[in-house]
């Protein structure tokens, strides 16, 4: 088991939105993304991050996005669509999103419309 799966998903947000508006995104961005992906609005999103969720328990609770597997490409070498285990492919698929805004990728395409 990964370490990141039993860490909160509120102590790695904070990088996202630092990563994301240092490109020159917002925070409202990134939380469409994670709404598209993962079915969490902004208000429950807060709870999760309130209440120090873990990325496990986070993504246990998640309607994901019938088109996720639209999502392809690599994060850190490593092949989205080949990551073996399905929890570690849905933080993955989070990162991958994350990534394409922080390169300035239109949000159509980031949202795969």
């Amino acid at each position: 088991m990964s370490r990141i799966f039993t860490a909160s998903v509120a102590s790695v947000y904070p990088h996202y939105v630092t990563k994301l508006e240092r490109k020159g995104r917002t925070k409202d961005e990134l939380h469409q993304v994670i709404e598209w992906l993962t079915g969490v609005d902004e208000a429950e999103l807060s709870r999760h991050l309130e209440a120090g969720t873990t990325f496990e328990d986070f993504f246990a609770a998640a309607d994901l996005n019938p088109d996720v597997s639209l999502i392809t490409g690599s994060v850190c070498g490593v092949k989205v669509q080949e990551v073996e285990d399905p929890l570690m492919r849905r933080i993955r698929y989070l990162d991958k999103l994350v990534d394409e805004l922080a390169k300035g990728r239109p949000m159509e395409k980031v949202l795969r419309s």
